[in-house]
């Protein structure tokens, strides 16, 4: 994995998972998958709170629940682009954040991920919010090899 920043509002973060290119897209737009994994270690993303409908115009959220104190941590945002395997593009209304996801076919059934963030608020660029967004990645990579 490798993390870095490009802008002082920018957040790039980069991994390689061991699954074909199709899977890991489809695992980021269907909940069934979303639940296994989303959001940083210690917390859950109950299934009935995963609204995915993946085309422009369309919306994704999610309701992130901390498991120590049932904090609640909503996300709301809408799709701009959906390019199959390929690529993600969503906003988040609320902060003006803007996600773009792409997804690359190494061969051999792995796949590198580049999540580029734009507009990120200044309390998402802190230190622990990007570890807390490293165990995101790790969780999804751990819910990955259970697929394969």
């Amino acid at each position: 994995m490798s993390d870095s920043t490009s802008a002082a509002d920018e957040l790039v973060y980069t991994r390689v998972f061991d699954a074909p290119r199709e899977l890991v897209f489809r695992c980021m737009v269907e909940p069934e998958h979303l639940t296994h994994f989303w959001g940083p270690a210690g917390v859950s993303t109950p299934i009935e709170t995963i609204k995915v409908d993946p085309r422009p115009g369309g919306r994704f959220e999610t309701v992130m629940v901390n498991d120590a104190d049932g904090s609640q941590y909503p996300t709301r945002a809408v799709f701009v682009e959906i390019a199959e395997p390929e690529r993600l593009v969503w906003t988040e209304p609320d902060s003006g954040l803007i996600t773009t996801s792409t997804f690359r076919d190494l061969g051999g059934s792995r796949t590198e991920v580049s999540i580029h963030q734009a507009n990120v608020p200044a309390p998402y660029r802190t230190p622990e919010a990007q570890a807390g967004f490293a165990t995101s990645l790790d969780r999804f990579a751990a819910y990955l090899a259970t697929l394969s």
